[in-house]
C-alpha cells in the first residue's frame, strides 16, 4: 500500500561512504565548525529516517564504541555514542567539505565541541577528558585549544558552502543546506538555547524601579560570521581565560589533583 511505504525497510549504509576518508581527523582534538555552521550538521539535513541509517551504520562499523577513547554506552553515567562530522575546508573555493563521520562518546564529543562546552559552563570537564584521553600535559591541552580557537575565528570570517557528496552518493536523501544567513539566524538561536540560565542579580525582595524600558534592537539582519565570532566566542562571552586553572576547593586554592600535568 502507498501509504505504508515510508515504513519499508531501507537498505543499509555501506560502511564506507564513497570518497570518506576514515584515517582524516584521527584521534581526540577540539574540533569547532565556523560560526556561521553553527548548529547545522548531517543530522538537520537528513530525514530521521535516513539519519537513523547512517546512525546505525556510525556505530556498527565502530564496534559500538568511540573511535577516540574505545568506550561504549553507560546509561548509569548517560555516556552515549554520537555521530560527529570531519570536515575539510579550502579557503580557495569556500568550500567546507564532509569528509568523515566517526563515531564519538558524549565525553569525547564534549571535548571535540569545545567553545559550545564553554558555552554550557562545563568546559573544565571537557579539558579533564581532553587531557585524560590524549595523555598530553596541562599546558599542552591548552596550547591545542588556543590555537583551535584561532583557527576557528579565521574560519569565521567568511561564509562556507557546504559540500556534502558522500552522503548523496550512498543514497542519502539531503535537504538543502541552509543558506549562510539562515544559518547565522541558526547559530544564534542554538547559543541561545545552549547557554545556562544566568541568575537574577535584584534580591526577590527589592522592587526594580520603574523607569524608561531599555531600548531592544529589532533588526532581523544576520550577524556575519566575525560578529558571531565576536560576540559567542570564549572572549566575547567573559568566560574564563583559556590558560586559567580551574579550583579544586577540596585540595586549597590553585591546586589539582595529584597526576599528569
Amino acid at each position: 500500500m502507498p501509504g505504508l511505504a515510508r515504513w519499508a525497510a531501507q537498505p543499509e549504509v555501506p560502511d564506507l561512504l564513497p570518497g570518506e576518508d576514515r584515517i582524516f581527523g584521527a584521534g581526540l582534538f577540539p574540533d569547532m565548525v565556523p560560526a556561521s555552521c553553527w548548529f547545522t550538521n548531517v543530522r538537520s539535513a537528513t530525514a530521521p529516517v535516513d539519519w537513523e541509517r547512517l546512525r546505525r551504520m556510525i556505530n556498527r562499523r565502530a564496534g559500538q564504541r568511540c573511535e577516540a577513547c574505545g568506550r561504549g554506552e553507560d546509561r548509569s553515567t548517560r555516556r552515549w555514542l554520537e555521530a560527529h562530522e570531519r570536515w575539510a575546508y579550502d579557503p580557495a573555493t569556500s568550500v567546507q567539505s564532509l569528509r568523515r563521520l566517526i563515531c564519538l562518546c558524549s565525553d569525547c564529543h564534549g571535548a571535540t565541541h569545545f567553545g559550545l562546552a564553554q558555552i554550557r559552563g562545563v568546559d573544565d570537564e571537557a579539558r579533564a577528558h581532553l587531557q585524560a584521553v590524549t595523555g598530553m600535559s596541562w599546558a599542552e591541552v591548552d596550547q591545542q585549544i588556543d590555537e583551535a580557537f584561532e583557527l576557528w575565528q579565521a574560519r569565521s570570517s567568511r561564509d562556507w558552502a557546504l559540500d556534502l557528496s558522500i552522503l548523496t552518493g550512498a543514497g542519502i536523501t539531503l535537504a538543502s543546506p541552509p543558506e549562510a544567513s539562515e544559518r547565522y539566524h541558526l547559530a544564534e538561536a542554538g547559543v541561545a538555547a545552549a547557554a545556562p540560565p544566568v541568575a537574577p542579580t535584584t534580591p526577590p525582595d527589592v522592587r526594580p524601579s520603574h523607569g524608561p524600558r531599555p531600548e531592544v534592537s529589532t533588526s532581523a539582519e544576520p550577524l556575519a560570521g566575525r560578529e558571531l565570532a565576536a560576540l559567542y566566542g570564549p572572549r566575547g562571552l567573559g568566560l574564563r581565560p583559556l590558560g586559567a586553572r580551574p579550583e579544586y576547593p577540596s585540595l586549597g586554592p590553585g591546586r589539582r589533583p595529584r597526576g599528569r600535568r
